[in-house]
């Protein structure tokens, strides 16, 4: 079962999600504005941005440019990054947050990552203040294992709260949600709204060609895909997107959001050339028999069971 979460007027979350994490770093305001409104015109409607992105530009940007249309957009923020996850981090930043989106109530509020050194009780009641509150409508968890979902989920229903979105990595070289992170999101109702579907810029073909990005400026990203067979996908991708007519960018895109848990995932750019294909996904059917070719370029991860005799 899919999970769909609603803005203040009761709009849907639409199929893909639009990152801002290059809003006011890679991507100037005027060129955030310039995306921002790209998507919707494309009909996006789910925003993203952080506590921690361009130092707190990606969130002032972004609030000012909802307008009038915020009631009709589900926004999202994440704290607890830095300084960890205890409730007086949690509270800390999230006003800060909501003070740079100018907003009354934020849609969903994710942790950003799992801290182990911080008791999730303590996290997981801060986010019930804030719900409680009003101040939030949704709680969310980043870049948690499976395991670690359904331990939040526990400890929420504590305090009267569910976790009801996840924002984990996936693409077409990084699959490993498909064994527990997307199964269990189906079971527990958690929408998911995976990160990172074009792999930094991997899956675009740009660095087969020598272009510029992520994967070389950043240290992080050139480890992350530093495989070699990953490089060969994307050139694999790059020759499957000529043979059908489209970019490698709306496949790679649209492959992550047709897995059949029903995946939201958030795209990001620098520009409104380099979001266009991406964009093109919200419309981009994937046939079955496509679907499968596409995943068939990476090693399908190995499921989380010894006994793969019993393995459909």
């Amino acid at each position: 079962m899919t999970k769909i979460l609603t803005s203040p007027d009761g709009t849907p979350a639409s199929r893909l999600a639009f990152g801002a994490m290059q809003f006011g770093g890679a991507a100037d305001a005027q060129a955030s504005r310039a995306m921002f409104d790209a998507c919707i015109a494309a009909g996006i409607t789910h925003f993203d941005t952080a506590h921690v992105y361009t130092g707190g530009a990606s969130e002032t940007l972004l609030g000012g440019m909802l307008g009038d249309r915020r009631d009709g957009l589900p926004i999202a923020t994440k704290v607890a990054y830095d300084g960890g996850g205890s409730k007086q981090n949690i509270h800390r930043s999230f006003e800060i947050s909501r003070q740079r989106l100018n907003m009354d109530m934020v849609d969903i509020l994710y942790l950003h990552r799992f801290d182990p050194d911080t008791d999730l009780h303590e996290s997981m009641e801060a986010l019930a203040e804030l719900k409680q509150q009003g101040l939030i409508r949704y709680v969310g968890v980043s870049n948690f294992a499976a395991w670690q979902v359904v331990k939040a989920i526990g400890i929420a229903a504590k305090f009267d709260i569910t976790v009801d979105i996840l924002q984990p990595m996936y693409n077409l070289v990084k699959r490993q949600a498909e064994v527990e992170i997307l199964p269990m999101c189906a079971d527990q109702n958690v929408a998911c709204a995976p990160y990172s579907p074009l792999g930094g810029g991997l899956l675009t073909g740009k660095y087969a060609s020598g272009g510029a990005g992520r994967l070389i400026e950043d240290d992080r990203y050139t480890k992350r895909y530093g495989l070699e067979w990953m490089h060969q996908a994307a050139r694999d991708l790059a020759e499957v997107a000529v043979d059908v007519g489209t970019d490698p960018a709306t496949l790679a895109v649209a492959w992550a959001a047709a897995h059949p848990m029903g995946p939201t995932p958030i795209i990001s750019a620098r520009s409104t050339a380099q979001l266009a294909p991406s964009l093109a996904a919200m419309t981009y059917e994937m046939p079955p028999a496509l679907y499968a070719r596409l995943a068939a370029l990476s090693p399908t991860p190995p499921p989380a069971t010894d006994r793969i005799e019993e393995q459909a």
